[in-house]
């Protein structure tokens, strides 16, 4: 099937340490008092020899002061925090890796096609009908000696003779610029590539012929991009879509 592609000229469109000093033990010596010699008495004046004292008791006693319990509990504490911040990172981590794989085997989501899907045709209530501007055209229409260039056609009964027939329609969104002729050329073949014609297509010898703005229709407001499937002549006895 072929492509003709005029261009339609309508009007559409997120703990403090504490030292702890030891204490100095103060030694007071007693004055010697005179006595008679005495050999118990002077095994009693030998020199006492100062007992190491227990390091052990003294760890104890300086661990019981309360500033170093303080210190104490404050270390736990901190080690706890450090502990419990360190399972949530892991869990946290564990989770969003999980995440990511679902997201990573799940089959890629369709993209959503800007333009909506080919219309449904849409029946005259009754026919022919004359003198309709391509405006007004619906998807489906079979149309009698159909000019593309021409401001108004006639619609008659897909069962009745026929030249072309409208079998799809696109639009382009009111916010949107002026694409240029290629890209409406483009986007006017995708549309008719997304035609469902039927197979009674192959018992003629279509052409396609494309219908988009010109600058002018586009100013005025024309949006519409059109497909239709046209024959030479009105051979067509029969609707080419389901």
């Amino acid at each position: 099937m072929n492509d003709n592609d005029p261009s339609h000229d309508g009007g559409r469109g997120p703990a403090r340490a504490v030292a702890v000093q030891p204490e100095r033990a103060e030694h007071k010596t007693a004055e010697p008092k005179p006595a008679a010699p005495n050999p118990g008495a002077q095994e009693q004046a030998q020199p006492h020899t100062a007992r190491p004292k227990n390091l052990g008791g003294s760890l104890r006693s300086r661990l019981a002061q309360p500033e170093v319990r303080q210190t104490l509990l404050k270390s736990g504490f901190v080690a706890a925090l450090l502990v419990v911040g360190g399972l949530l990172v892991w869990l946290l981590t564990s989770l969003l890796a999980g995440a990511t794989m679902q997201a990573a085997n799940r089959p890629d989501a369709t993209a959503a096609d800007p333009s909506p899907a080919p219309a449904a045709p849409s029946p005259r209530p009754s026919l022919p009908l004359a003198s309709v501007s391509p405006l007004d055209f619906r998807v489906g229409d079979c149309l009698k000696d159909f000019d593309p260039e021409a401001s108004k056609s006639t619609v008659v009964a897909c069962t009745t003779d026929h030249s072309a027939q409208l079998v799809a329609v696109t639009h382009y969104a009111d916010g949107d610029a002026y694409p240029g002729r290629d890209a409406m050329k483009t986007r006017a073949r995708e549309t008719c590539q997304d035609a469902p014609l039927t197979a009674k297509s192959n018992d003629y010898n279509l052409n396609y012929r494309l219908a988009y703005p010109s600058t002018a229709s586009w100013a005025k407001g024309d949006r519409r991009v059109d497909c239709y499937v046209t024959a030479s002549g009105n051979i067509l006895k029969a609707s080419l879509l389901p």
